[in-house]
């Protein structure tokens, strides 16, 4: 099932304290494994880069735990992580889509010739009414896109990974063709925000710090509420103490990462655009290149130690990738849609036999990922503030391998929203570390196969004992 626990179960008289630890708060070995990888990864990179060159300034003194790249890491996991979401929904129900990264580049071109071509020159440039249009308009044709996969697998009975993988191929050559290949730019100034580009992207540390309280008391009202519903139907629930730790690490993990995208200062140059272009007061100050604040020297703005900053604060597309992660697994957990899909992934047969329609189920979660796509597009495009047919190279490699890190099974029936969005954050992670080290880009993909194939194993020896 969606969010099924590894450790539920009676306690053997073999077991260890730790085990029996494990085994009483419900904790998924899987998870817990994943979070020490890239915990290690994290670490590892930040020691390396520390050694490689010496003052980055995070926590081993290397350039890999600064509130910079953390910040950055989390804006890049976001267009993948929007995908994996719904990849886990196609997985699980024992399909595959490789044309996700295709799909993503000719919706990406098709919105930027809009917005640029079309409601440009119609609107005026600059118009209130461009971005929205823009964004329903990738939306709706991510979602058109993914239900003409969905009909072909589902009624027309042609295998997942052939009509994907023909997509994949005919897509990027449709992208290519809309715009005969040239990079369509810029993107509306509005439309831009929603790549998290510049000051006005984020929300600032004040909302930021209210979303955390709000999300602290989200978790303890579902733990509540959690274990109500076990004792209502008579279900075993689990220890006072567990349900306390776990209200008290999930606070403590979104309070930290609170305070890491609070202490990330826009750089000065950035800080500088942004400032001139809104008319704020740049006070005067002494010059001083290490500060990462602006001054005004006689009539050069410049660095300093004292001066106008901007703090960030959560980026747009880290919100949309948090917002989605909910919806989904709302979704995946709460809803009868949810419920078929992994009734139907975990034996197809019998949800036949019980009465699903499960052609109709494999069009709905196809056009779903179809709109996740769509979703992704906006955030790759934005951030780019262009549209290239390159957008989506590779991505439906990544976005398949970070939900299989994340726990979900290929074999259908198994998966899990957070576990697919942290299987995204430890890809991201480990193609960011290697390029902050400089690692040639052969190498990345060769590691990231590794991990790859690694995943896929872990999961092999996982259902075994399961077994």
């Amino acid at each position: 099932m969606a969010e099924q626990s590894s450790n539920a179960g009676p306690t053997t008289s073999n077991e260890g304290p730790i085990a029996r630890l494990i085994r009483a708060a419900e904790i998924d070995t899987r998870m817990l494994g994943m979070l020490a990888a890239m915990l290690v990864i994290w670490v590892g990179f930040d020691v390396i880069s520390a050694i490689l060159r010496p003052g980055g300034g995070g926590l081993f003194g290397g350039s890999f735990l600064t509130s910079r790249n953390l910040w950055i890491l989390l804006v890049q996991t976001s267009v993948i992580a929007v995908m994996t979401t719904g990849m886990v929904l196609v997985i699980v129900l024992r399909q595959i889509d490789l044309s996700v990264g295709s799909m993503l580049s000719i919706v990406a071109m098709a919105t930027g010739v809009l917005q640029v071509f079309d409601l440009g020159p119609l609107l005026g440039v600059g118009h209130p009414a461009i971005w929205i249009i823009a964004v329903v308009f990738a939306i709706l044709l991510g979602a058109a896109i993914g239900a003409f996969n969905g009909i072909l697998i589902a009624y027309g009975q042609i295998p997942s990974f052939i009509v994907t993988l023909g997509g994949l191929i005919a897509f990027s050559g449709a992208a290519f063709l809309i715009a005969s290949g040239v990079t369509v730019a810029p993107m509306d100034k509005t439309f831009k925000l929603i790549g998290g580009n510049g000051p006005a992207a984020s929300i600032g540390p004040l909302w930021s710090w209210a979303l955390a309280a709000v999300a602290c008391v989200g978790i303890g009202v579902a733990i509540v509420a959690g274990r109500r519903r076990r004792l209502k139907f008579s279900f075993k629930a689990k220890p006072v103490w567990a349900e306390v730790l776990s209200v008290v690490v999930g606070c403590a993990a979104v309070l930290g990462t609170t305070a890491v995208v609070n202490s990330y200062l826009y750089p000065p140059r950035v800080a500088e655009r942004f400032a001139l272009d809104n008319n704020i007061p740049i006070p005067p100050g002494v010059e001083n290149k290490a500060g990462l604040a602006i001054c005004q020297a006689a009539d050069k703005v410049v660095s300093c130690v004292d001066g106008l900053t901007f703090q960030t604060g959560y980026p747009i597309p880290v919100l949309i990738m948090l917002a989605v992660g909910l919806v989904m697994t709302f979704v995946a957990r709460r809803t009868r849609f949810g419920r078929y899909i992994f009734a139907t992934g975990g034996n197809p047969e019998a949800a036949e036999l019980a009465g699903i329609n499960t052609k109709r189920l494999t069009v709905m979660v196809f056009t779903l990922m179809g709109a996740l796509v769509g979703i992704s597009a906006i955030i790759a495009s934005a951030r780019l503030d262009a549209a290239t047919t390159a957008l989506g190279t590779l991505n439906e490699l990544y976005v398949i391998a970070a939900a299989v890190i994340g726990g979900t099974s290929l074999a259908g029936g198994i998966g899990t929203i957070y576990g697919a969005i942290l299987g995204a954050l430890l890809m991201q992670s480990l193609q960011s570390g290697m390029a902050l080290l400089n690692v040639d880009s052969a190498y990345t993909n060769i590691v990231v196969g590794i991990v790859l194939v690694l995943a896929v194993f872990v999961d092999q020896i996982y259902r075994r004992r399961v077994k």
